[in-house]
Parts: C-alpha cells; sequence; structure tokens
C-alpha cells in the first residue's frame, strides 16, 4: 500500500519548491491521476499547454529515472484506488448490517481516543488566541472537507466578527477574496487525504502575506503543516472509499466550546441579538405550533397584530 501512494507523498513533499509549471503538472497529476495514467509525456503537454520536456523534467524532479517510470507510479495510485473497494469487501462482506454498523462506530472511537491521545495541548491554545486576537479570519475547506469548514464558520460568526468561509472552486477567485489578507489576519486550512491542492495554494498566498496559519489536518506528514506553525491534528483514515471525519469534527466542536468560554459575555450579546433579529424578522416564526380545535396556531408577531385588527 505504501508504493501505491509514493508518488502522492513525492509530489506533496516537493511541491513548495518546484517551478510554476512544475505545480502546474503537480496539481493536475494529484487530481486526475486515474486519466493522467494513461497520456503521453507529449498528450499531457498539449492538454496543460506545457512543453513535453518539461513534463520530462517534471518526472526527473520527482526522483523518477523518466516519464515512464512516472506513468507506472501512477498506475499503481489508480491500483490502489481500485483496491480500496477490495479491501472493504474483505473487511465487512461477510458482515451483517449490525455488526458493520457496530465496527464502524467502533472504529470512529479508537479515532477520537487516539485524537485526544495525540493532541498538541499548546497548539490548541495557541490556535484560540490567534483566533481570538486576528483582525479577519479566513477558512478554507473544500470537497469531502467542506462541512467541516461550514461548520467552524457559522459558530465563528456567534463568537466574532471578520470570518470569511472560502468555498469557491476556482483557485484565481480564492486569491481575490484572500487579497488583503496581512499580518493580522489569521487562515484555518482544513484539509484532510486526498489533500486539496487549492487549499495549499491558499495557504501559501497567506504565509507569504505573513498572516498565521492553522492548519487542522490527520498528521505530522501532512503537508498542510509545512505553511503552518501550529498545527491541530485528527485521524480520519477508514478502510473504506469514505474516509471518517468524526473525530475532525470533535476536534472543531473542542476549539468552537473553548473559544466560547474564553469570551462568554460576546457570545452571550450576540446570540442574543441573534434572538431579537430572528424575532423581528420571523426568521423561524418563533418554531412554536399550538392547536386549538385542530387549527394549527402560529404563535408569531404577524398573527398577533392580525387578530388584534380583526
Amino acid at each position: 500500500m505504501a508504493q501505491d501512494f509514493d508518488l502522492i507523498e513525492r509530489i506533496k513533499e516537493r511541491f513548495p519548491k518546484m517551478s510554476k509549471s512544475h505545480k502546474i503538472i503537480a496539481d493536475y497529476v494529484l487530481q486526475n491521476y486515474e486519466k493522467t495514467a494513461f497520456m503521453t509525456a507529449a498528450k499531457l503537454g498539449e492538454t496543460l499547454n506545457i512543453s513535453e520536456s518539461t513534463v520530462v523534467r517534471f518526472a526527473t524532479t520527482l526522483g523518477y529515472d523518466g516519464y515512464p517510470e512516472l506513468l507506472k507510479a501512477m498506475e499503481e495510485c489508480v491500483k490502489g484506488k481500485l483496491n480500496s473497494m477490495q479491501r472493504i469487501e474483505s473487511k465487512y462482506g461477510r458482515s451483517s448490517q449490525s455488526e458493520i454498523i457496530t465496527s464502524v462506530l467502533s472504529a470512529d472511537i479508537e479515532k477520537i481516543q487516539d485524537t485526544i491521545t495525540n493532541l498538541d495541548i499548546p497548539a490548541f491554545e495557541q490556535a484560540l488566541d490567534t483566533i481570538l486576537n486576528a483582525e479577519n479570519v479566513y477558512i478554507m475547506g473544500l470537497r469531502s472537507n467542506e462541512p467541516l469548514a461550514v461548520f467552524l464558520h457559522f459558530y465563528l460568526n456567534m463568537i466574532r466578527g471578520n470570518v470569511t468561509l472560502l468555498n469557491t472552486t476556482s483557485v484565481s477567485e480564492t486569491f481575490e477574496q484572500m487579497i488583503r489578507i496581512s499580518e493580522k489576519d489569521c487562515f484555518i486550512g482544513i484539509s484532510f487525504p486526498r489533500y486539496s491542492m487549492r487549499t495549499l495554494k491558499a495557504m501559501e498566498f497567506a504565509r507569504d502575506r505573513n498572516a498565521k496559519l492553522i492548519a487542522i489536518t490527520d498528521s505530522i506528514h501532512s503537508p498542510m503543516n509545512l505553511y503552518s506553525s501550529c498545527n491541530l491534528l485528527a485521524r480520519s483514515d477508514m478502510v473504506s472509499i469514505v474516509d471518517s471525519l468524526v473525530a475532525p469534527l470533535s476536534l472543531i466542536n473542542a476549539l468552537v466550546v473553548a473559544l466560547c468560554l474564553k469570551r462568554p459575555e460576546a457570545v452571550r450579546d450576540n446570540l442574543k441579538m441573534l434572538e431579537e433579529t430572528w424575532n423581528n424578522y420571523q426568521v423561524y416564526l418563533n418554531d412554536e405550533i399550538n392547536f386549538i380545535n385542530d387549527e394549527p396556531i402560529l404563535n408569531n408577531p404577524l398573527r398577533k397584530q392580525e387578530d388584534k385588527n380583526e
């Protein structure tokens, strides 16, 4: 299995020092290695509008003897992806439904426990101070990591202002949204395997602007750690085509709770203001339904006003 992902690890390790052209190739290979495994150097270069010789040099930069050896490595990646379904079948193929859910939930519990055991407490405290003291906070998590980013963004907005969720699929638009990021700001990058190259590029941009970086990722070997000095790690691996994000979500939840406890007055004021806003604009219609003579009566100011007018 280690050989299957040798190519991916090599690209992640060498990416920060690659030339602009090689970064374009690396990004394409990571996102499309199933397709690239069947492309010649000339075809790959034509697709990316890069010379064939640059593609060949990219292979040697990664430590391969030439492009054919790089192709072989990409084929191994494809095999590794296909074998993931075989691993699921070998682990769960003969299990009953109840055994499957017990096994999956037990694995999630194990990941949370491992996250607790290996949590870097100083890094966690540093992350809290960084988020609270930053002028602006930018959050980015793409693909399967997007729900984690949305969750964190939702609750940070209740704790403090000036929180931006970067959720575009375009690299150029990402830079446009964070063009004013500076040393006064904080960037939180969330990425678990397969790591997002767009998130890495955004972190590189934030680092170049001297912003403070926080990485929420899976291990000390994650490429996210290349740009961040504050790394919060949570286990996410699973014998499945679906990665477990239970431990990462628990870590983010702990981060939110700790932030609330550091600013209880601000949180109470914000929640009170939100509650008043919801009531004034009937956002939730108070979510109260009273049944009188089998007729649902909505308990909201609009209905009360209509009753008075009658």
